[in-house]
């Protein structure tokens, strides 16, 4: 009998050993290949690898699994991945299904300020929350907004107004090129995503989601304001009560144009920064910014970025003052556009939002920005920046000559 048992237990060894192995095998097989055998290890729950810190070679890294999400206790980051999630009919893997999900579970309201939109799922959704009792109310842009619903592929603005959800939109030549939705007077979602099928499967982009009440009152507070019919730089500042604190880490909003944000709060950041600074740049055109790079790099800090090449090809961008500087700068890789609007500062401060660096989106536009102190949420742009790093060329010889 002993001797059964001792062989029953090497048996038992041994399968175990056998089993481990196995699970090794695949466990290798889907770090290498990111692709999962037999759900193996599924979690129920999409997850970006931990971000390492950009060596100073600006090594290419392998890039982020597409449109997941990273999160903490009381936020969660996306990013659009062009290359791998870009067919619009699976939308529910991808940042559209995440911005269904909050609406879904929304109770009593959803505010939105947005600037373009063409997504059915999104719309009926919203219908399905305001027949429930939610109120839904959205602030839009004239032309891009309200009469770019008349275009194929459009008529989501007339579905919802159907539903009676109302729809209003601002008057003048400049955007109203916010990107942010309320829900429930509690969780914020903001970034550089337009809720579009070119915004979400074929751009490069950028959302955080914020669950703070006192963050959501501040962009309430601005809702209001449009909502209310005032526009651009003669609407109300509030910028005192724009600065929060979630769970330690520091929050600062500004909303143009009724405040400046690229000299008052975007420069001294930029200013402060003593290691590294990263950014990802839709349209760059701004000196002082450019400069501010500039001189940090002299100073000894590691800069580097990446421009949209189409509107880095325009008049006034300043991608050829960077170069001419010696800062590293390269054209993104994306067939369509590199959208986002991102400084990422000491691996530390994420700036994000709606704001093109820019003098229209400075002074003419609505627009926010948010400027978030968390090393953790910081790494994420540190990665999201490697990946649009690795598809970046550099610009073409002679293109942007020196003076």
């Amino acid at each position: 009998m002993p001797k059964k048992r001792r062989s029953s237990r090497k048996s038992s060894a041994s399968v175990t050993l056998f089993a481990l192995v196995i699970l090794l095998i695949l466990g290798v097989y889907y770090a290498l290949t990111g692709n999962n055998p037999g759900g193996v290890f599924d979690t129920g729950t999409p997850t970006v690898a931990a971000a390492t810190r950009i060596p100073a070679t600006l090594t290419p890294v392998v890039s982020v699994p597409s449109a997941v999400n990273a999160s903490g206790a009381w936020w969660e980051v996306y990013f659009t991945d062009p290359s791998n999630v870009n067919n619009p009919d699976d939308w529910q893997g991808s940042i559209e299904g995440r911005l269904i999900d909050k609406i879904n579970a929304a109770q009593t309201s959803i505010h939105i300020a947005s600037f373009e939109f063409d997504l059915t799922p999104v719309a009926e959704a919203l219908i399905a929350a305001k027949a429930r009792g939610v109120d839904v109310r959205w602030v839009t842009d004239d032309e891009f907004g309200i009469e770019s619903d008349e275009e194929p592929g459009h008529g989501q603005f007339a579905l919802m107004e159907d539903a009676g959800i109302e729809v209003r939109a601002d008057t003048r030549s400049a955007l109203m090129h916010n990107k942010f939705w309320i829900f429930d007077n509690e969780l914020l979602w903001t970034g550089s995503t337009n809720i579009t099928e070119n915004g979400i499967f074929k751009q490069d982009n950028n959302t955080i989601v914020i669950q703070s009440a006192e963050l959501s009152a501040i962009y309430e507070r601005e809702f209001q304001e449009m909502w209310d019919g005032e526009f651009g730089p003669t609407s109300t500042s509030q910028l005192a009560q724009q600065s929060t604190n979630v769970d330690g880490s520091l929050i600062k909003v500004i909303f143009t144009s009724e405040d400046p944000a690229l000299e008052d709060a975007i420069i001294p950041v930029v200013n402060s920064a003593t290691r590294t600074i990263r950014f990802l740049a839709f349209s760059f055109t701004d000196f002082p910014l450019a400069n501010a790079m500039i001189i940090r790099s002299q100073n000894g800090v590691d800069v580097a970025g990446v421009f949209d090449k189409t509107q880095s090809g325009g008049q006034g961008a300043e991608i050829g003052t960077l170069l001419c500087a010696q800062v590293p700068v390269r054209q993104d890789g994306n067939p369509q556009f590199m959208h986002n609007k991102t400084i990422v500062v000491d691996e530390r401060y994420v700036i994000t939002g709606s704001l093109n660096y820019s003098t229209s989106a400075e002074t003419s536009n609505d627009e926010n920005v948010i400027i978030i102190d968390n090393p953790d949420i910081a790494k994420l742009y540190m990665q999201d920046f490697e990946r649009v790093w690795a598809l970046a060329t550099e610009p073409e010889a002679g293109k942007f000559p020196c003076q």
